[in-house]
């Protein structure tokens, strides 16, 4: 694999990742909820955590791909917070606006 397609291969995981807490009413993807109905704090909480797991496959792939992880500085990870954000848009706008405006028709 070519650090252009591992590059891109990032992406689209980041891409999927982002989206899943909004697209599944499934606790960390496994588990029901018991009001039936996952709540916000959830959702953050799993997007926040696959943007670490998705954060440690890039460092391992970094890894595998280059023999190394070059060290890189705050604003790096702050970058990467920001896009993994942008990523989870649509899933967040489907959640809470799309989904409400097709229900009522």
């Amino acid at each position: 694999m070519t650090a252009v397609q591992s590059g891109w291969l990032i992406i689209a995981i980041a891409f999927i990742a982002a989206n899943l807490p909004w697209l599944s009413e499934r606790v960390l993807l496994v588990l029901e909820p018991k009001q039936g109905v996952k709540r916000a704090a959830w959702r953050w909480l799993e997007w926040l955590l696959l943007f670490f797991i998705v954060g440690a496959v890039a460092l391992g792939m970094e890894q595998k791909l280059n023999g190394e992880i070059y060290p890189q500085g705050w604003e790096f990870y702050a970058v990467g917070l920001c896009l993994f954000l942008v990523f989870a848009l649509p899933g967040f706008i489907y959640r809470h606006d799309l989904r409400q405006l097709w229900q009522r028709r």
